[in-house]
Parts: C-alpha cells; sequence; structure tokens
C-alpha cells in the first residue's frame, strides 16, 4: 500500500469515526428527550419533584464518545424541550446544568480510567457533584421562579407534609433534593452498567 493509499484509508477511518459519533449523540439526545416525558413521582419526596431517566443517554453517550458529546446529549434534550417548557425555560436550564456536570465529569474519569471501575468512579463522582450543585441552582434560580406559580409557603408547607423539622428552603434542599439528585444518579449509573455493555457494538459499530 502506498503512503498515498494508506493517507486515504486513515482519512476515511477518522470521517468514519466522527459521522458515527454524531449520528450516536443525536440517537442518544433523542432518547433523552423522550425520557423527559416519562417522569413518575417517587413516595417521601413533594408531588412536584419527579423522576426520569433522561441523563442515561447522556451518560452512555459520555462513556462512548467523550464527555462533549455527553454534554451536546443534555443540551439538545433541553433546547427541544423548551418547547414545552412550563417554567420559562428555568427548569431546563437548570437541568442541563446538573446533567452537564453529571455527565462530563464522569467521562473525564473514564476516559482516563478506560473500565468499568472507571466508569463506575466516574458516574459516583458526577452524580455527588451533582447533587452538591443541585442546592444552589435550586436555591437561587429555580425555586425563585416557581414563587411566580406557587407561594414559597406553599413550597415548603409541601415538604413540612412529609416532614415537619423542615422550616427554611434551605433546608428543604438539603434534606429532600440533594439525596433525591444523588439517587437519580446512581439510577442512571446501575442501569448504564447493565445495558451499555450490549449497547456498545452498536454505537462503536462494531460486528
Amino acid at each position: 500500500m502506498s503512503s498515498y493509499d494508506e493517507a486515504l484509508k486513515n482519512v476515511n477511518a477518522v470521517n468514519s469515526t466522527r459521522l458515527r459519533r454524531i449520528c450516536g449523540t443525536a440517537m442518544l439526545s433523542a432518547a433523552a428527550y423522550v425520557l423527559m416525558f416519562l417522569e413518575f413521582p417517587v413516595p417521601l419526596i413533594p408531588s412536584f419533584i419527579k423522576m426520569d431517566f433522561s441523563e442515561l443517554p447522556a451518560l452512555i453517550a459520555a462513556f462512548a464518545y467523550g464527555p462533549l458529546s455527553g454534554i451536546a446529549v443534555c443540551l439538545i434534550k433541553n433546547l427541544i424541550h423548551l418547547f414545552n417548557t412550563q417554567s420559562g425555560g428555568v427548569g431546563e436550564l437548570s437541568n442541563f446544568i446538573l446533567g452537564a456536570v453529571f455527565v462530563f465529569t464522569a467521562g473525564m474519569i473514564y476516559e482516563r480510567a478506560h473500565s468499568k471501575k472507571g466508569a463506575v468512579t466516574g458516574a459516583l463522582a458526577g452524580a455527588l457533584l451533582m447533587a452538591a450543585i443541585s442546592v444552589p441552582s435550586n436555591y437561587f434560580v429555580v425555586y425563585p421562579v416557581y414563587t411566580a406559580f406557587m407561594p414559597m409557603e406553599a413550597i415548603i408547607g409541601a415538604y413540612r407534609v412529609i416532614n415537619p423539622s423542615v422550616n427554611t428552603l434551605m433546608d428543604c434542599l438539603l434534606m429532600f433534593n440533594m439525596p433525591f439528585t444523588f439517587v437519580k444518579g446512581l439510577f442512571s449509573l446501575i442501569i448504564t452498567i447493565l445495558i451499555y455493555k450490549p449497547l456498545s457494538p452498536m454505537l462503536h459499530g462494531y460486528r
């Protein structure tokens, strides 16, 4: 094989990989958008806080194609969801920030420790960081906007029905939202670990 043929082969391989990454990211973004609608309430949490698994495709993208692809999935699903927003875009902004923190952290650690242990470590670190950032995100951004639809007293009252010891919004966020957000990340990790290996050939174009 001549040097020209070899160079052409390498270019084709790079283009094929790039195209596969773009198509895979688009496919996972569509899946994430659909999963945003499959939300459901959970016990011991106020009913206006819903569980969904829309970070799952973003985490898969971060592991398969790198952290930037994971962030792209978080961005695309929320941009499309703006057409259905009930929060003036603030909920989508918060969802993007938290999801991006989660998958970027997980993807970066997985890139440096490309193993099942690296994936678990990365996702755990991402879930912890996402949970920590959910407190200021909700306190300074999300809940102040929601008070236009529901008074702060009513919001805190919904938490107090479950645990009468909470008195302030910060109490609510630390006792309910932060653990909830961490558990949400854990569920995405568990499901990803279960399905990533069977999906890997399709995501990477293996036969």
